[in-house]
């Protein structure tokens, strides 16, 4: 496996390349606070491409624009569009199945595009689905999950402020292809900071759901 650099006008990140053909391919995140050198995506994308996918980790618009800060909730939409065009640049070097996820804000955001447009593609990995703020399960973002059709696997910590398990387990049930859920003890919203290694079990899941179409 190797680690590459990948940037272009309108993608920049690091592609970590299989030792042989590539079997797959994955474009993976960040969430509000982070970047795509984010220990989780680092870890994540290592183990995709042990497992034969040649795996993305990117950063959204709103971070490309500026090194520190949180998101504007005016201009989501851009960084929805920088997910069509991560999937668009793993399609130029690759042509089998694409998955696409995110660490919270960024796998909300991957998982809207997802549901708007199915075609980007083939399956979804949310890490820390930010559910809903802290302290407030009545504010709930799951208006979108009906829409996604693809085969969706969460990996959640269960000391997520964002959601209970139970929670996210209510919101599995809405979205319309097969689901997953990764349950990580004794963890928080920051996944990379568990007890164990949750990246190797997370990476299993995947390849689990998704089987043959791998």
């Amino acid at each position: 496996m190797s680690v590459e650099l990948l940037d272009t006008d309108i993608v920049h990140g690091r592609l970590h390349i299989p030792g042989g053909k590539p079997r797959g391919a994955i474009a993976l995140t960040h969430g509000a606070g982070s970047n795509s050198d984010a220990k989780i995506l680092q870890m994540m994308c290592d183990r995709f491409a042990e497992r034969g996918l040649l795996a993305l980790r990117y950063d959204l618009p709103f971070r490309r624009r500026k090194p520190k800060g949180p998101p504007q909730p005016a201009r989501a939409a851009e960084d929805r569009s920088g997910v069509a065009d991560a999937a668009a640049a793993l399609r130029e070097r690759y042509t089998g199945p694409i998955l696409v996820g995110g660490v919270s804000y960024g796998g909300r955001q991957t998982s809207m595009l997802v549901a708007e447009q199915p075609e980007v593609a083939d399956a979804l990995v949310l890490l820390s689905y930010p559910l809903h703020p802290p302290g407030k399960p009545e504010k709930a973002r799951t208006e979108h999950l009906p829409g996604i059709t693809v085969p969706t696997v969460f990996v959640h910590g269960a000391r997520d402020p964002f959601g209970t398990l139970d929670e996210i387990r209510a919101a599995a049930v809405l979205v319309t292809g097969p689901t997953a859920l990764l349950e990580v003890p004794a963890a928080g919203h920051d996944l990379s900071r568990a007890k164990t290694d949750p990246s190797d079990a997370a990476v299993t899941a995947v390849l689990d759901l998704l089987g043959d179409s791998l």
